[in-house]
């Protein structure tokens, strides 16, 4: 903050705040940063020795009008969490003497969307020690958030004179120097400057949204690319269909929970085009062999069978499991690489007797086979074959419908296999939940030959001829093979308050109950996180395929 009264107009506020809704001029623009300058070198007390202060109750006011404003005009578009994130707009705890206090939470700056002007004064927080003296910590927060907006926004406009660059050299071969030229003049590769050009020209030919939400810093640059990525399959339509199936939450994802947001949307967008890409991906199978950094080594399977992948994934665990039990030294990462070499090579690096951690079980040959566990979420309209929807598997995210449904068949065939229901909302999100159990012996035996031919072998029928109440209560679920058919009880599962029916060990649930943190659900099912600090976030619930 200045250490004398603001004037009613001093012209920075107003410029900086028009740039959401109307673009500069340059003229405007070096008008503008001209004055951001000036009030950064200080000024003269006598050159608003005439000028009334505003009241503290005046101030607050047209701030918080300031702040309304922005925020309805950005609202609409954004949804955003990631790249600069606002807090809470409607926290004015009163005046700062800081010279951050404008990117306080809710304040001006906290919410601007990335431009020139937001980094020239972000940068005039940071003092000459670049300590940030005088600033408290949600401000802080604020200051970084501005900067990866502004870290958005700048690539934004690289990727612009990229563009530029590539319109005004439209011939083949010019073009094809104009890579050169960028990998030249940046200091890259021939390969990164090629990508750089690729999503120069992908962004406003087909991927507008994405485009924007990087130049204004909603989304990180890093975002960007994985929708880029993962779209690159689809005709130009469909692209823009998948991008606006995420676009208003990719802000506020992980990048990989984006990215499997926006690999559900290309398969529901195009699960045909999903499915041949796989199956020719699959024709470079490959591994791969590098020197790493550290003068180490490292090898990598790539375009598996994703079954494959997860049951050999598994067996590395397994194995590794084995190695710990046996008294052998590390964590777990190191034991599952040991484990990974050891069938690799056909080696045992279990401890045997008389060495350090050695223990009875020391010596006896590995397991010949063994039972994987990994999830698959499948919808059960794709199950039934009456759609094309993706299923997810494991850690491995989204699969095509066709997968999907073989690895379903592939788990119905193992009386080991596990079988839960979850019920969703049009989001996705789920409203209620239930896991199988086998039909008890005396109704086990099946009626009648099964579901026809073309269903997928699975039918969810109601287990009593009027059928449960509102859609809970008990449920049948056939699947394929000869095995019992399964009973289902669906209960709604409870979110506010949080009845822990349905808890998980993870960060988020634990996060919860810390005195310090407090959490609201909101409307449309999203989380309301407020931090210490008093800044707020929103996130989603786990949204599963529908």
């Amino acid at each position: 903050m200045l250490p004398s009264p603001v004037p009613a107009d001093p012209g920075w506020d107003e410029d900086l705040t028009r740039l959401d809704r109307d673009p500069m001029t340059a003229a405007e623009f070096e008008a503008s940063l001209g004055r951001l300058c000036e009030l950064d070198e200080g000024y003269s007390e006598e050159e608003y020795e005439d000028v009334e202060p505003f009241t503290a109750e005046e101030l607050a006011g047209i701030r918080e009008a300031a702040a309304d404003e922005l925020l309805a005009a950005k609202s609409a578009t954004t949804g955003r969490r990631g790249p600069g994130q606002p807090g809470s707009a409607r926290v004015f705890p009163g005046e700062s003497a800081s010279p951050a206090a404008a990117f306080g939470p809710g304040m001006v700056l906290d919410v601007l969307p990335g431009c020139a002007g937001l980094a020239v004064a972000a940068d005039a927080t940071a003092g000459e020690d670049a300590r940030f003296a005088g600033v408290s910590e949600a401000e802080l927060v604020g200051v970084l958030c501005a900067w990866d907006r502004m870290e958005a926004h700048a690539h934004a406009r690289k990727l612009a004179a990229v563009a530029e660059l590539a319109r005004r050299n439209p011939r083949e071969l010019d073009a094809e120097f104009t890579a050169d030229q960028v990998a030249y003049a940046l200091g890259e590769s021939r390969t990164r400057a090629d990508s750089l050009i690729g999503m120069a020209q992908t962004l406003p030919a087909r991927l507008p949204g994405t485009g924007a939400a990087l130049a204004d810093g909603t989304i990180s640059r890093y975002k960007a690319e994985i929708i880029a990525r993962a779209t690159a399959l689809l005709e130009d339509d469909e692209a823009r269909a998948a991008e606006q199936e995420v676009l208003d939450r990719a802000a506020r994802l992980t990048p990989g929970g984006l990215r499997a947001a926006i690999a559900r949307a290309v398969i529901t967008a195009a699960p045909k085009k999903a499915k041949e890409r796989r199956e020719t991906a699959a024709k470079d199978m490959r591994v791969e062999r590098w020197l790493q950094d550290t003068g180490n080594a490292a090898l990598m399977g790539c375009e598996l069978p994703p079954d494959e992948a997860l049951a050999a994934d598994e067996q590395i665990t397994t194995r590794a499991k084995e190695l710990k039990a046996a008294g052998l030294e590390g964590d777990m990462d190191q034991l599952r690489a040991r484990a990974y070499l050891d069938l690799l090579l056909g080696k045992d690096s279990r401890p045997r007797e008389g060495e350090p951690g050695a223990n009875p079980a020391a010596g006896r040959p590995a397991p010949a086979g063994f039972a994987g566990r990994v999830t698959l979420t499948v919808p059960l309209a794709t199950l039934a074959d009456l759609a094309d929807r993706p299923g997810e598997l494991g850690s491995l995210g989204p699969v095509d419908p066709w997968l999907a449904r073989d690895l379903a068949a592939s788990a119905a065939a193992s009386p080991k296999s596990t079988w839960c229901l979850t019920v969703t909302d049009s989001q996705g999100h789920a409203v209620a939940h239930a896991c199988g159990r086998p039909e008890p012996k005396r109704h086990a035996k099946r009626a009648g030959p099964g579901p026809p031919p073309g269903r997928g072998g699975f039918s969810f029928t109601p287990a009593s001829r009027d059928g449960p109440r509102g859609g809970y209560g008990t449920w049948r679920l056939r699947t394929p093979g000869p095995g019992p058919d399964l009973i289902l009880t669906i209960d709604p599962i409870t979110t506010d308050p949080c009845d822990h029916l349905h808890e998980a060990k993870g960060h988020d649930h634990r996060l919860k109950q810390h005195p310090k943190w407090n959490v609201d659900q909101l409307p449309d099912g999203t989380f309301r996180w407020t931090t210490p600090t008093g800044r707020s976030y929103d996130t989603e619930p786990t949204r599963y395929p529908i």
